[in-house]
């Protein structure tokens, strides 16, 4: 798997990556992490959702694993942290 510094958070279920991350044709530097959806900015509990996976994964090194597809210039996709799917720490 290959790995991403994160660079800024967008929401509590979207962040930015460097270096940019391709996949079958399409680059970029969004990545949506699959397996779990969190409330968007704006709404109710928004702002506690970006909070805690800023507190978790901002600065810090993740890795991208399999891709599903390209939404909106996000790549979704399993994302890792510490050996963990991200998912998880989100249940």
């Amino acid at each position: 798997m290959a790995k991403f510094n994160v660079i800024r958070i967008v929401d509590g279920d979207t962040f930015d990556v460097s270096p940019d991350w391709r996949w079958n044709g399409s680059s970029g530097s969004r990545v949506r992490p699959a397996g779990y959806d969190a409330a968007e900015r704006g709404t109710r509990g928004g702002a506690a959702a970006t909070q805690a996976l800023a507190r978790l994964i901002l600065g810090k090194t993740v890795e991208l694993g399999t891709a599903y597809s390209v939404d909106r210039g996000r790549l979704v996709c399993e994302v890792f942290f510490n050996g963990h799917n991200l998912k998880d720490y989100f249940k």
